[in-house]
């Protein structure tokens, strides 16, 4: 096995771990801070599978914004920053199960594969810098991708403006002169 192929699956196992992590913990800031190791990790896994471009865009997007404003969110809204109770469902081993029977199937799957992992990766015809160009051409033509990169920075920004009503402190009914 290659040191790549050891970075690559320790890089993964993070990434799961992490995850599991986001789920399993019991207060909601600290499982947005799983949430940015996970995504850290996805962006390694990008590196080490040479797309760079989806790597940034995973730091940049994932990571840069979304992360960040679950973070800002939880902040601003101080009523879920305590303990919520016990995070267990009584029914946790059924998903356990079913977790198990999927990953299962999944593993007879890769096993009817032959030499997956020596397999070598189809080569494209075109360069990357020419796929790297198109994608960027895409992401402003109005027939493309700009009506849905705009609608995501619409419902980001509409989540911002939730936080913030969400950590107004409420209103005294008495007025300024009652005491």
């Amino acid at each position: 096995m290659t040191p790549i192929q050891i970075l690559f699956l320790v890089t993964a196992l993070a990434a799961v771990l992490s995850a599991i992590m986001v789920v399993a913990s019991p207060r909601l800031v600290h499982a947005a801070l799983w949430l940015i190791v996970t995504l850290g990790a996805v962006a390694v896994l990008f590196v080490l599978l040479d797309a760079a471009f989806l790597a940034m865009v995973q730091v940049a997007i994932y990571i840069g914004a979304i992360a960040i404003l679950i973070i800002f969110t939880a902040m601003l809204t101080r009523r879920v920053m305590g303990e919520a109770g016990p995070q267990a469902n009584r029914s946790w081993w059924l998903a356990a199960f079913i977790g198990v029977l999927l990953f299962g199937a999944l593993l007879a799957l890769l096993v009817q594969v032959p030499a997956w992992w020596q397999a070598t990766p189809p080569t494209i015809g075109v360069t990357a810098d020419f796929l790297l160009e198109d994608l960027g051409a895409s992401l402003v033509d109005l027939d493309r991708y700009v009506v849905p990169f705009e609608v995501a920075s619409v419902l980001l920004l509409a989540a911002l403006i939730g936080a913030i009503v969400l950590a107004r402190p409420a209103e005294r009914s008495g007025g300024e002169g009652a005491k």
